[in-house]
């Protein structure tokens, strides 16, 4: 079984598969991505962070970046809309089909391509805070 985190991250996945206007969801890619392919979304984790919460538990903190891929000639505004469809999906269910205890937005990272000024990157970071057994990654 994969560990909570890992379901995590692949329900988020499949979540922002409803974002609207954009044509894939895409998890941890590593692949350059093609003119024709953009506008984008990729879900990638970020760093995380773990205490004791009670005996034989802990409480995780993962960062967690939603990236934004678009291009055009005015490439924030058109990062605007995928963002507020984005982030509507997320805040619906918190508790994220009941594996986290919550998800706040933290930061926003917009990056524009030096080498190209139509391409832009907006990266989305929450942080999703969740549980599990001290022995067992897979339970909570």
């Amino acid at each position: 079984m994969a560990s909570i985190r890992e379901q995590i991250l692949a329900a988020l996945t499949t979540t922002l598969g409803s974002t609207t206007g954009v044509t894939a969801v895409y998890r941890s890619r590593a692949a350059a991505i093609a003119r024709a392919e953009a506008p984008v979304l990729i879900v990638q984790p970020g760093p995380g962070r773990a205490q004791r919460h009670s005996t034989c538990k802990l409480h995780h903190t993962m960062d967690v970046e939603v990236i934004v891929h678009t291009r055009g000639e005015i490439p924030d505004v058109l990062v605007d809309p995928i963002i507020v469809s984005a982030h509507a999906l997320l805040m619906a269910d918190t508790t994220i089909g009941g594996l986290a205890t919550d998800i706040v937005p933290t930061n926003d990272n917009p990056q524009l391509d030096p080498a190209d000024l139509s391409s832009m990157w907006w990266v989305h970071t929450y942080e999703v805070q969740f549980r599990t057994r001290e022995g067992d990654l897979t339970q909570a």
